[in-house]
């Protein structure tokens, strides 16, 4: 099975030559993921381990030891790529021996190696000797917490160089994972080294018996010669001359070492301070290197050099290492400052207020920096969105395209709507804008897309913010540093309803940024001042309100997303609510006012079936409204539905009738119309032998106010008959309710006009025609008890048929629909009068009756497709107001006349008579 890593291997070595102890430089590749990775290092073939510090996978710093061989490789192993290669060697220095009267200029390093590789925070005494691992296996520490070691061991130590040394203790500590197998090569080395020890001694003694037995042989002599001579002082004697030679011997040894001792003392003294500053060279050095971290930026370099220190110097009693830490201190404490500085500027990410907390709080900076940032962040957002609404109110803010923080032209956090989508959804009839006008957006639209994307782009990183500081993880990502994860957590619990009033105030600030410039009467009076000011900008179309709705829901939305509790958003949604219906009911008014001015589009250019394109275009209009009503009207989750607001259905019904009011005055308001380059009406009685009459009306037309009359007739009959129809379909596709209630009223109100329309044009139409009766039955003193033998019908009532012709003709023109309803209306007039005269006559000649009789006839017979129960009626009483017919040859003369009658005016009757003819097409 293959390894995860690639093998260890070391490229360089510096110095590559040196003594042993000499401190190097290891460089290289894959030399492990950690210092727990790193299980073997040697040098020349000297095991190097224990004064190796891993620094990265490609370096480590260690001391060469006294290994056997000259030169050598250097091998690396790791757990994780195993063992190793290299591609340089070190060479190793042997020093000479150097005799005790020779001078020298090496230096001879006599401090005893000790672990520097120690916990920061653990501490350890500057002058300690101890080795690192006696039992040279390695140390494999438990999860046993200190303070249950303590409890059980009260009042001993592991530390080994205590006088209440405990081995349990520092077995459990050290080796609780170690097996049976290594305890015992410990034991092995353990005893190795008192043997070792032992042997010292032992080897010692053994190499100076020879001088101790010749010491003891001179003894043994001069003993035996005092004995011999006596014990008295006796000048000349051995004893005295023995004396006198050490006594020379001594003032020759102290002439001759004089010199040398002097310079042993003066050597010891350079080699202590030496040692003060090379074993405590990184205090020294500290304060500089601390400054110079600080200028690149290295602050984690920073943090680990001030706790190492911290923990080495923090409680140190030497007057020297006390004033070096405490400058050390005042370094630390400017770098606290600078940090907080940087932790609370404005804008910053969150990856930087992150690592920037972690800092102070590494640093033990007093007071709680994450709250502090927090509540600068609070601030800070805060005032961007009153900048933002300052910058529209002063008009700073004129184009589309300026909505960025930074001022460029970047797309906004929401993405833009597309403006002519938009108006195609609710596109307005009103004025027709120019070729530049999606460079014309609102001001309050702008605003509040901006708004949003304040909100959206800051909000969240402070969401984040706080979520990581709950949790902990503002100050470790693998739940390190426990401590202070647990007082994060706490602070955070005692701070949570101060950040949730801080959601709030965001929340409703952007609220009533928007309502101040979207929905300024929903706002209370004193409140206007700091929110309002938008009233002399331009007011906004419903499309408009449709895209605004469209941007508060997106931010509501991102909001939603960070999972902020619903109560604290529950301020947007009452938002969305009323922005809705205010976009319904603004849409509703200004589709008021586009039908209002539909009637200056009426050309009175009719179809096949007499109608214009006035109402398909309200019609347009209207759907059009309801199409726009899509985003107000759809319910997204957490939202209801507004047409099931009582007070909004009603207003929307309301509304929506009058739409329906104001198109039909529109064209009541058509009917009176009337052009002044129209010249007089032509007269009634026109030439209908000319076939260019309707060609020249095509060619340029202007109505006349009686086909102005029945063009709106024709279109009063189509919206009752198809336009509200299809309305009412579209109302309640769209959700409306109360349809019944519009289709309602909008044909009560049409049929009501309708109705003033139809009187108006029959009595313009059919009262001439009656009028004209009784003129032309009297014409030339006729009278009815003296006249001649009927020969004919009088020109009177061909007058009076071509005239109903007339009024049929110009009704065709435009709808032959109308035709029967306003024909049978003139018949029934021109009835009622013929049977008012005909019994206002005293009475009738034989003559008179028969003629009488003749042009009734021909009237009634002329008109029969017409006649309706009125003029049925009429026709029957004005018949029995003459006499009977008393002979079989006036009843004869009546039919021939009749017959004749009929041929005669055949061509002009045709018009009377079912036929497929189809009116002249517009």
């Amino acid at each position: 099975m293959s390894r995860a890593r690639q093998p260890p291997l070391v490229t360089g070595i510096s110095p590559k030559e040196g003594a042993a102890w000499t401190k190097v430089t290891i460089r290289g590749e894959n030399l492990g993921t950690g210092p727990a990775d790193l299980i073997g290092l040697s040098i020349c073939g000297h095991n190097c381990l224990l004064t190796a510090e891993w620094m990265s996978a490609s370096k480590i710093v260690c001391r060469v030891g006294p290994a056997k061989d000259d030169k050598g490789e250097i091998i690396v192993t790791t757990k994780s790529g195993g063992l190793g290669t290299s591609t340089v060697s070190f060479k190793l220095l042997r020093p000479e021996r150097i005799g005790i009267l020779d001078q020298s200029a090496v230096w001879v390093d006599e401090m005893n190696y000790y672990d520097m590789r120690t916990n920061r925070n653990k501490g350890i005494s500057p002058l300690s000797l101890r080795p690192s691992n006696p039992l040279g296996i390695d140390i494999d520490k438990g999860k046993i917490p200190q303070k249950d070691i303590e409890q059980v061991f009260p009042g001993m130590s592991g530390d080994f160089t205590s006088e209440n040394f405990s081995a349990t203790w520092y077995l459990i500590e050290n080796h609780a994972g170690s097996s049976f197998e290594q305890l015992k090569v410990a034991a092995s080395n353990l005893k190795k080294q008192a043997t070792k020890k032992n042997e010292g001694s032992l080897a010692y003694v053994k190499g100076g018996l020879s001088t101790f037995f010749e010491a003891q042989d001179a003894l043994a002599a001069i003993h035996q010669k005092l004995e011999s001579d006596g014990t008295e002082r006796v000048e000349g004697s051995m004893t005295q001359r023995l004396e006198n030679i050490l006594n020379r011997a001594s003032e020759t040894a102290d002439t001759l070492f004089q010199e040398v001792l002097g310079r042993k003392d003066k050597a010891d003294s350079t080699r202590n301070a030496l040692n003060v500053l090379q074993r405590f060279k990184f205090l020294f050095n500290l304060p500089l290197n601390i400054e110079r971290n600080i200028q690149k930026g290295d602050y984690d370099v920073v943090i680990n050099d001030y706790e190492k220190a911290k923990s080495l110097f923090g409680n140190t009693e030497v007057p020297v290492f006390k004033k070096v830490y405490a400058e050390v201190e005042t370094r630390i404490t400017a770098l606290r400052s600078l940090l907080l500085e940087k932790l609370l500027q404005t804008p910053s990410t969150l990856h930087d207020q992150k690592r920037y907390i972690r800092y102070l709080s590494d640093l033990h900076a007093p007071g709680d920096p994450a709250w502090q940032c927090i509540d600068a962040q609070h601030k800070w957002i805060l005032q961007l969105m009153m900048n933002c609404r300052n910058e529209f109110i002063s008009g700073q803010r004129v184009g589309v395209g300026a909505l960025d923080l930074e001022g460029d032209t970047r797309s906004s956090a929401l993405g833009r709507l597309s403006h002519t989508a938009s108006l195609k959804r609710g596109g307005s009839l009103r004025t027709p804008r120019s070729s530049t006008w999606h460079f014309e957006t609102p001001q309050q639209v702008q605003f509040v897309e901006k708004l949003s994307d304040v909100v959206i782009g800051q909000l969240p990183n402070f969401w984040k913010l706080w979520i990581s500081y709950v949790n902990g993880s503002l100050f470790s990502e693998t739940g390190e540093k426990s401590g202070q994860v647990e007082k994060s957590k706490k602070n955070a619990r005692q701070r949570q309803n101060d950040f949730k009033k801080m959601i709030e105030e965001l929340t409703h600030r952007l609220v009533k940024l928007i309502r101040g410039a979207i929905l300024p009467t929903t706002l209370p009076q004193q409140e206007l001042s700091f929110y309002g000011g938008w009233e002399n900008k331009a007011e906004i179309s419903g499309a408009w309100h449709t895209q605004i709705i469209h941007t508060v829901r997106a931010c509501y939305e991102a909001l939603l997303a960070l999972e902020i509790p619903n109560d604290l958003l529950q301020v947007i949604q009452d938002l969305l609510l009323d922005l809705r219906v205010h976009c319904l009911m603004i849409t509703l008014l200004h589709t008021t006012e586009d039908v209002k001015r539909l009637a200056e589009k009426e050309d009175w250019v009719v179809d096949n079936e007499g109608i214009t394109s006035l109402p398909s275009q309200f019609e347009q209009c209207v759907v059009q409204m309801l199409q726009s009503f899509k985003e107000p009207l759809e319910i997204k989750p957490g939202e209801i539905n507004v047409l099931q607001l009582d007070q909004v259905q009603d207003q929307a019904a309301e509304l929506s009738v009058s739409i329906m009011k104001v198109f039909v005055n529109c064209l009541e308001k058509l009917s009176a119309k009337t052009d002044g380059h129209i010249d007089a009406a032509p007269s009634i009685a026109v030439d209908l032998s000319s076939p260019d009459r309707f060609t020249n009306v095509q060619e340029s037309f202007s109505p006349t106010s009686e086909q102005r009359l029945l063009i709106i007739l024709s279109n009063c009959h189509y919206l009752e008959r198809r336009t509200f129809l299809n309305l009412a379909d579209h109302f309640e596709k769209h959700g409306f309710t109360g349809t019944e209630k519009i289709t309602r009223a909008s044909v009560d109100a049409v049929r009501e006009l309708d109705r003033k329309l139809f009187e108006a044009y029959i009595e313009r139409r059919a009262d001439p025609i009656a009028g004209s009766l009784e003129p032309g039955i009297y014409a030339g003193y006729f009278d009815w008890r003296d006249c001649q033998t009927p020969t004919g019908v009088r020109n009177y009532l061909k007058e009076a048929l071509v005239n109903i012709i007339t009024v049929h003709a110009e009704v065709f023109t435009v709808s032959k629909d109308l035709v029967p309803r306003v024909l049978s209306k003139i018949v029934e007039s021109v009835a009622d009068e013929m049977c008012r005269l005909m019994q206002c006559v005293s009475s009738f000649s034989k003559n008179g009756a028969l003629q009488a009789r003749l042009e009734l006839c021909a009237l009634r017979d002329a008109i029969a497709a017409y006649l309706n129960t009125e003029s049925n009626a009429s026709f029957k009483l004005a018949l029995d107001a003459l006499p009977l017919l008393q002979s079989g040859a006036d009843k004869k003369l009546l039919e021939e006349l009749l017959n004749k009658f009929k041929s005669s005016m055949q061509l002009q009757l045709t018009c009377f008579q079912p036929s497929s003819v189809q009116p002249i097409k517009r």
